[in-house]
């Protein structure tokens, strides 16, 4: 299956550029809002997601997947990487992890799943 220019790979390595992106703006939120201003880390690290999901959304529906952005699609990929965002944030304060180790867990483990759920559930190309 053809996944546009450059194939997988080429679709795999725009998808990392963005993450990478996305990292950025997810740990200036989550740091503003855990460090500066007192939230836990579950709350915190929901409320990056919500931006940095936003921007990822929008720049892999047009540069990676070259899809049409759409109110279903957007509600899918909040749905399903929230979900991992509150499950790691929450694990983070159960554990009393630092904020950085919720960072760079969460990055690592949505850079994977986000990847996987976008390509086979969000993206999807339905055959005729």
């Amino acid at each position: 299956m053809n996944a546009g220019a450059g194939g997988v790979l080429g679709q795999m390595r725009r998808y990392v550029l963005v993450g990478l992106g996305n990292t950025l703006a997810h740990g200036s939120v989550f740091f503003l809002l855990h460090l500066l201003l007192g939230l836990r880390q579950a709350p915190s690290n929901l409320l990056a997601f919500a931006v940095a999901a936003s921007l990822s959304y929008y720049v892999n529906a047009r540069y990676t997947f070259a899809a049409r952005p759409s109110k279903r699609r957007y509600l899918l990929f909040l749905l399903g990487m929230g979900t991992v965002s509150v499950a790691v944030g929450a694990l983070s304060d159960w554990a009393h992890l630092s904020p950085w180790l919720t960072l760079v867990i969460f990055s690592t483990v949505s850079l994977v799943a986000g990847y996987s759920y976008s390509r086979s559930v969000v993206f999807r190309r339905r055959t005729p």
